[in-house]
């Protein structure tokens, strides 16, 4: 298998449908990509009804070609992530896994234009972080929920409007971005840099006004995401956690419990914005974005260094914020069904606390003069928390 069939192989799944968004390369199966959010059959000549772990095997050597980096972290972790880049076709970002044995290769689409927030539709309260000069940004979410792409389209926002020196750390670099007002240094995580820790503490002694980090995947990265927030950098970077609350959480687990007092009062004082992603079915094909938007407050402080209670919750107090552009996931799941955007069992489906969505859901459907429904299955979070109310 020669490096021209592999990129005829590449080439025909790119092709075989609209909107494909990853190809998928595994064992017993054939060629396969997500177009919309479904994952199909791919059909080539000749055919190939199931892969075999010789052809899974020489695929992914392939697109490593023998970079020593990426073959330890495979045999050691079990995985690697990389970038590969089809002539001037298309870009992806390529993560390679052993699956009992057999190796596996998944390949996400890359977008060779850099998207901006009214291109994706995002809510307008995203333009006020180009306010802040300091202090930490999350977008948050499980993988594939589109993190990466609104991030890029905050830092199109910052290139368009802020002559500022901008540096990211990324694995891989997703979005090429072009010179504009800013100055934009990407860097390449293996290429251009051992691990996060170690580029963002280099970041900092190359002068940038803003910092971009991949992912907060552990404490010392954390610590110097902090150190940055804290001396005057806006570093804006990725949690894969579901909601506001949760990410709190996230970062304070990531430290022992004597330390985590004085980690609140860190947060507390950095955290600007917090994006939660989710990705809908959308009505007619494709899927849609819901988000939960979280600024700061004086309330949003107090929860940070205090914890939630019964009665103060992140979910609450982003849901009273409506005003200021604030707006928990059930809001706007709500926008997107009264938009004509999901339906009825999406909405429910997706919701975090399904009593709120069936209330919203009725108050659409009376001032359209439709028939109301009293659904009154509790989401999951409710019915824990009922348990640990009965408990007490």
């Amino acid at each position: 298998m020669k490096e021209a069939e592999i990129n005829y192989w590449i080439s025909s799944m790119l092709e075989s449908f609209d909107n494909v968004s990853d190809l998928n390369v595994t064992v017993k199966r054939p060629l396969q990509v997500e177009s919309s959010g479904r994952l199909t059959p791919v059909e080539i000549t000749p055919p190939v009804e199931e892969l075999t772990p010789f052809q899974t095997e020489v695929f992914a050597l392939n697109l490593i070609k023998g970079n020593k980096r990426l073959l330890n972290d495979l045999i050691e972790h079990g995985s690697c992530d990389l970038s590969h880049e089809l002539d001037t076709k298309a870009r992806f970002r390529v993560n390679i896994f052993f699956r009992q044995g057999h190796l596996t290769t998944v390949l996400r689409r890359l977008s060779t234009e850099v998207p901006t927030i009214s291109q994706l539709n995002l809510p307008d309260a995203l333009k006020k972080t180009n306010i802040d000069r300091t202090g930490f940004i999350l977008v948050t979410g499980a993988t594939g929920t589109g993190k990466s792409t609104t991030l890029a389209a905050l830092l199109d926002m910052f290139n368009n409007e802020r002559p500022e020196h901008i540096v990211t750390l990324e694995d891989p670099i997703e979005f090429v971005h072009q010179h504009k007002m800013a100055t934009f240094n990407q860097r390449e995580l293996g290429t251009d840099f051992d691990d996060f820790a170690s580029g963002l503490r280099a970041a900092l002694r190359q002068a940038p006004k803003i910092i971009l980090v991949g992912e907060m995947r552990d404490r010392v990265t954390m610590e110097i995401g902090l150190t940055a927030a804290e001396t005057g950098h806006l570093v804006l970077s990725t949690l894969h956690t579901i909601n506001a609350g949760q990410t709190i959480n996230r970062i304070l687990g990531m430290f022992e419990h004597h330390e985590q007092g004085q980690i609140r009062n860190r947060l507390a004082d950095t955290l600007r914005w917090v994006v939660s992603q989710r990705l809908l079915p959308k009505e007619g094909g494709g899927r849609v974005a819901a988000l939960e938007i979280m600024g700061t407050s004086l309330r949003v402080r107090e929860l940070i260094l205090n914890g939630e209670q019964e009665d103060k919750t992140f979910y609450d107090v982003i849901a009273d914020a409506r005003a200021a552009g604030w707006q928990t996931f059930d809001q706007h799941i709500l926008d997107l069904y009264e938009q004509g955007k999901i339906n009825e069992k999406t909405a429910i489906g997706y919701a975090t606390r399904r009593t709120a969505i069936n209330r919203g859901l009725d108050q659409i459907k009376a001032a359209r003069g439709e028939e109301t429904s009293k659904i009154k299955d509790l989401s999951m979070e409710e019915g824990e928390e009922q348990g640990r109310r009965r408990r007490r």
